[in-house]
Formats: structure tokens, sequence, C-alpha cells
């Protein structure tokens, strides 16, 4: 009997790339899909592509997509067969899957006893040590008293990482170097995990130095087989989030991939894990990989973001997988029949800037344009006219190579972030392409602190201006200019021939003037000068060398009277300067206005009007995306003004702190 026969409706409780995802496998096998969407997402792409839709709330995560009632009440009205929880939200829920299966409903995830057994880092730590399976040294206990855990903490040895229990993505991890910082780092640890998962539980291990995170992908299902379809690094991180991912991992053997496979099929069996399932191992990087170097971290109940890479090299569709084991039927293949073919490489697209920190960035995506070719797979859950909001992870896409080798899927994953376009949102794709051609990452070796030691060479921190980028758009804003001076003299003379001496026309009796061009640039004032000459115009930026090389600048119209300047990844935002629009809370050079840097909540206020701070003092605390953002001094100064209490939403660009001298 067919998959569709058995389950033949789906409800996908999860948004964005995911639920297209498997809205595609699921319409494929004949099933019908189903959504559920925020008001946020109400035009989103997922929405669009699903045969039903269903409206379960206010934008905020927790009154919608993590609201497990009214995502169960949509599958009662709806008729769903099944449930796919994608990743995040719900995936990890045993009360989520317990209340699916009282209702009749299909969870395609594993049992809740597994999801109890494994989706709690220090219970799944436990469990792995009876098996006899590695891990890292650390306190998993149940104390959450701060002086115990900073007490652990010496014990252990710093550097140390402090982990929320629950969940993962890099939500609620902090790495600590020395005493002194321990509580904070575990408050905001506790903050975050609380928030993004419901659970404030944390436990504390030994930073692994020279650390490689690789990952096994299990597969189980209801008659007691469980495989794994190989590995995948993961360990070019950012915060201990994932930023491009492969598949076979480096320097892998026979011997290492046998003994890593063999612990993660032994932890799936002893908790009879059923569906897909990742177990992730740190390894001590310094030696290469090695049999007696590895150690387990945790075990993902669900299906993982870079689970493409697998698909990839194997062959198989893992969600079509998920619906089968879900509807009783056996994998069909055993350990003996996993093949894999070549080497594949993802990249995750975000809305963030690298030159801020890695700072998320929100707002309408006036341009997305994907690439297409031999071995290249984008999964994405927006399109061009989506806006980014502040209310999800801002991931925008990511973006699949394969090829025969590694070289040969790193070269095409290095070619199609080329070609790709984001206009709007700040994105990290100019930083993607130079660490896809980085020499240190396809020469190794490389570990989890790559990125962090290379942010200068990968253009992660405040680059020059794009003084050609401003050029492109200044020739447009003047031409802009000169195209409004046309029409407005012809409504002047009423209909009659233009004047010859609109310098925008072809014929001009008098040569061009040179033109000072006030420009507003990324919010700060450039002077531009246009100066004709008979080849055409030449911009020059006084302060900035611009290359007159060949430029490969798009150029893509935002709001009206600003253009984005696309060069080499990087976007430049140029529009005319308004002395009438001077941000007068930041006039006057001070410096002294400490301002949300997007649309979140204040979690924190940490001073009072009258207080002496000094620079890099912490002043607050914004959540925006389920990250934490610590405002901190910009000076030495004294809190002159507060603005907001601490719950409470802020703009982008809202004060939150003033200092005065």
């Amino acid at each position: 009997m067919s998959i569709a026969k058995k389950l033949p409706s789906i409800l996908i409780a999860n948004r964005g790339e995911i639920a297209c995802r498997v809205i595609r496998t699921a319409k494929r096998l004949g099933l019908r899909t189903i959504a559920v969407y925020s008001e946020a997402d109400a035009e989103a792409l997922f929405v669009e592509m699903a045969d039903e839709a269903y409206l379960i709330g206010p934008a905020p995560a927790r009154e919608s997509y993590l609201d497990a009632d009214k995502i169960l009440a949509v599958a009662k009205q709806s008729g769903a067969a099944c449930i796919h929880p994608g990743y995040g939200f719900l995936s990890e829920n045993a009360g989520f899957a317990d209340a699916c299966a009282a209702a009749g409903i299909v969870f395609v995830g594993p049992p809740a006893s597994a999801i109890r057994a494994m989706g709690l880092k220090d219970a799944a730590k436990a469990l792995v040590e009876k098996a006899r399976v590695p891990v890292v040294p650390g306190y998993h206990g149940a104390e959450q008293d701060v002086t115990f855990l900073a007490r652990e903490a010496e014990r252990i040895g710093y550097p140390v990482l402090i982990k929320a229990v629950a969940g993962g993505g890099g939500k609620g991890m902090k790495k600590v170097d020395r005493p002194e910082d321990f509580a904070d780092a575990l408050s905001s640890a506790q903050r975050e995990g609380k928030s993004a998962f419901g659970d404030a539980r944390v436990l504390v291990e030994k930073y692994v130095l020279s650390p490689r995170h690789v990952e096994i992908q299990v597969f189980g299902d209801s008659h007691g087989n469980v495989v794994h379809l190989y590995e995948r690094d993961c360990s070019l991180q950012r915060r201990h989030q994932k930023v491009i991912e492969e598949a076979p991992a480096p320097g892998m053997t026979a011997e290492v991939r046998a003994a890593m496979g063999k612990a993660a099929t032994e932890a799936a069996k002893a908790v009879g894990y059923v569906g897909a399932g990742t177990v992730e191992f740190i390894a001590d990087g310094r030696e290469g990989l090695r049999a007696d170097r590895f150690y387990f971290m945790e075990m993902n109940t669900r299906l993982q973001v870079e689970h493409p890479v697998t698909e990839a090299i194997t062959g198989l569709d893992l969600v079509e997988l998920q619906l089968k084991v879900a509807a009783g039927e056996p994998l069909g293949f055993t350990q003996a029949d996993v093949t894999a073919t070549g080497h594949a490489v993802e990249a995750r697209l975000y809305a963030e800037d690298p030159e801020k920190g890695f700072l998320p960035s929100t707002g309408k995506l006036w341009a997305l344009q994907f690439p297409a070719g031999e071995g290249i797979r984008v999964d994405t859950g927006v399109e061009a006219g989506d806006t980014v909001t502040p209310y999800y992870d801002p991931m925008i896409a990511k973006i699949i190579a394969h090829g025969a080798t590694r070289n040969e899927a790193l070269d095409r994953l290095a070619q199609a972030l080329g070609e790709t376009v984001v206009a709007g949102p700040r994105s990290n794709l100019a930083f993607l392409k130079k660490l896809a051609e980085a020499e240190g990452f396809r020469t190794g070796p490389f570990d989890t602190g790559f990125i962090e030691r290379n942010l200068a060479a990968l253009g992660a921190v405040p680059q020059p201006l794009d003084a050609a980028a401003v050029a492109a758009a200044a020739l447009q804003l003047e031409e802009d200019r000169q195209e409004i001076g046309v029409i407005a003299a012809a409504e002047r003379v009423d209909g009659e021939s233009r004047s010859p001496w609109l310098v925008a026309d072809a014929f001009s009796l008098l040569p061009r003037l040179p033109l000072g061009l006030p420009l507003l640039v990324d919010g700060e004032k450039v002077e531009a000068r246009i100066e004709w000459h008979e080849e055409g115009a030449r911009v020059s930026l006084p302060g900035h060398e611009i290359d007159e090389g060949e430029h490969e600048i798009s150029l893509v119209q935002a709001e009206a009277g600003t253009w984005l300047a696309l060069h080499r990844g990087r976007q430049t935002a140029v529009s005319l300067y308004d002395p009438f629009a001077v941000d007068l809370d930041a006039a006057g050079g001070s410096g002294g206005v400490v301002k949300a840097p997007m649309h979140g909540k204040l979690i924190a206020l940490f001073v009072q009007p009258g207080e002496l701070v000094t620079k890099g003092q912490r002043l607050a605390i914004v959540e925006a995306m389920k990250m934490e953002h610590v405002l901190t001094a910009p000076r030495d100064g004294t809190v002159s003004e507060v603005v907001g209490t601490p719950g409470g939403q802020v703009a982008e660009g809202a004060k939150v702190v003033v200092l005065g001298e």
C-alpha cells in the first residue's frame, strides 16, 4: 500500500524553508498538504504552496507555532492524518508527540519516550555513558544554583561551555573563558533556553580544544531496523551556529566511521528509536579524526537543517523515508545497502550583517535570485517581495552543491554564491563565498574556531566604503534627478516642446558643469562629484579611491529615492542626502545615544538615570530572532535618559539609553 493511502494528508507544524521542503515531497507522494501560519506569515511562500492553510495566531512563536493546542485543533478540523513538526518549535517536544497520539494523529518523528530519553542533553549523556560511549567531561546533573555551577566550572577547568539542556542551534550556549564571566553567561544561557525551548536548565562541560563537530545521520523503523547514512562535518560554526556543513567529513577513515556509526546506532537502539535522528559528536581535531578521540555531545531527535547534504551523497529523500516509517513500513534496506557518491556542501544564507558582528537584519527583499545548474540545489522559504521579520530565524535559504570531489563541490558552491542576488536586508552572502574559497578550509586542518580566527580575511569585520558601488548609485541618482527635472519642466511649458536648455536632453548648447552631489551612504554623509566628459560621466569621492576596472555592480531600487548597489556579495544603500532628515539624537558626534539594533524585546536594563558608566559596560539586553544582543556603553559618561521597560517591545533604531558627558 502506498504512503498516500496510509497517510492521505499531512499537516506541517512549522514554517519557512522546512515547511516548503516537506510540502514538495508530500505533494510528490500524493498527500494533501495543510499549513498553519502566524499573522506575520500570512503571505509566506509555504502558505501559498500548501493545499490548505490555517491562521493560528499572532507573530510571536509562543502564541502560534509553539501553541500545541491550536495546531492540534487545526489538525482535527482539517482531517490531517499526520503531523510533520519540521525542526525547531515543537519537533522535539515529547508532550506534543503524546498529544498527537492521543488525538489519533500520526506524529512524523520518534516515539515520545525516545524524545524524552534523548531530548535533554543531560539525560542523554547519562544514558550513553551507561552504554560506554565516551562523553565530554562536565556536570550533567540537576543542581542549577549559580554558586554550585560556578564551582563545577572551576573543577572542570576553564574554558567551559554552558549549554541549555533542551533544544539546539546554538541557543542557550555560551563559552566562558574566565571565572568572573561565568555568572553573566549562565544568566544569558538560562534566559535563551527558557525563551527558545521553555526550559532554563543547563549543563556545564569542558570546552574541547581544536574541536571538530561530526554527526551521524541515523534512521530507524518500527520493525527494529536501525542504520546510519554516513556522517556530516559541521565544524564551520559561528557562535555555535552551523554555517557550512558537508558530507562526508574531510579526513574520515573507515575505522573512525565504523566506530562513530556503531556508537550512534547503538544509542538509537537503546531508546527504541524510530525515524530520522542525528547523533552529534565532538572530536579533538589536533591529531586528525581518531577512533579514540571523539565524544558524544547530544542526539537531535528530528530532521536536521543540514539533511540535504546527506540526501545528495546517498540519493535518498529523507522526508520520504520519514513518511514511510511513520506509515509503519520497514526501511527496505540494510546498512550494507547504504552507499555514498561524491561530496556535498551546504551554506546557510542568512539575513545578517557580518561586518557588524553578524547582527540579524530585517526588511523587505527587494530582489532575490538563486542560481541553477549541475549539482546545485536551493531550499528556501522566501521569494522577492517577502519581508524578513524579527520574529523568527533569519535564514533566507540553504544553497547546496554536489560534486564528484570535495574541491568540485566547493567550486560549485562558490560559483553558486557568486550568482546569488539578495537585496534589502543585509546578508552573509559575501562572507559565505570567501569561506567556500578559503584555503585554510579547503586544505585544512580546520575546527570550530576557524571562522573566529579568520574574521578579517573573511570580510567579517567593518569594511571600507565600497567606492565603486557608491559611484554607480550616484550616477543612477543623478539620472533620476534629471528625469524628474525634465518632467517638471515639461509640465511648466504646458504641453509645448521641451526646452533645449534642459541638461537631461541629448542636445545642449553649453557643456555640463561639474556637479557636487551630497549622498547618504549606509547612514553616513558622503560627498560625490560628477564630471561629464566626451566619453561619459565620471564620479569621484574625495578621500576614496575608485577602482577603474571592470565592475559587476547591480542596482536595485528600494523605497523611492534609495538604490541598493550590489557588488561582490556586499550591499551599499545610497540616497541623496537630505539635511532636513538629520537624526537629531545622533547629531553633535557625542556618540551617547544607544539604540536598539533591531526590533525586539527589551529583556533587561542595567542602569538608571544619573548613574556613571564606563566604556564597554553592559547597559541593556534586547532579544531578537531567538538570540540576545547586549547593548554596551560606547564611551564613559553619565546616564541622562533611559527609555522603555523590561518586557516591552523596542523598534529598530529606537533610543534605549542616552549618555551625557
